[in-house]
């Protein structure tokens, strides 16, 4: 039987709180994340983290984009933690919801929200896209994921 395509962090479990120190409260570095059991076929790994809450968890209005990464070499198999400064050779950055690349840490207005980490297998290496938002990066994933894995996190400010 295959083993099911997962991503994961040592540093919170799904549906937990997200350490302090990985947002904007803290020294806002990216987690640390594993995954295993990509499907046969998979060519190039990438993720996005997102915030579906934003602004307001109790009346959401849009999603907020805290992390776009894509052509993540198939024999990565996932990221420490401050990951993003050291990317892996070959892995490209999309634009997050500051109109930057990179890593940019969970900071809620409002409330507890639920971070979205989303790790897609590929069956093909994409080409340049231009630091793509992702939007642009799942118009081109599109007929090219293999399986999806997902690991939900929340934060709330401390008050």
């Amino acid at each position: 039987m295959a083993q099911k395509f997962q991503i994961s962090s040592p540093a919170y479990a799904e549906g937990g709180a997200i350490p302090a120190r990985f947002t904007c409260d803290g020294n806002d570095v990216s987690p640390p994340l594993a995954w295993s059991g990509a499907p046969a076929g998979t060519k190039s790994f990438a993720f996005i983290m997102d915030d579906p809450d934003a602004p307001d968890p109790a009346a959401p209005k849009m999603t907020w984009v805290h992390w776009v990464l894509y052509d993540i070499p198939v024999d990565v198999h996932g990221l420490p933690e401050g990951g993003s400064q050291h990317l892996p050779a070959g892995t490209r950055d999309g634009s997050n919801g500051w109109k930057r690349s990179g890593y940019g840490g969970p900071c809620p207005p409002i409330g507890r929200h639920r971070y979205f980490h989303k790790l897609y297998a590929l069956d093909v290496v994409l080409p340049d896209l231009h630091r793509p938002t992702k939007d642009a990066l799942l118009a081109a994933m599109r007929g090219h994921v293999l399986a999806q894995a997902q690991l939900i996190g929340t934060y709330q400010h401390p008050r």
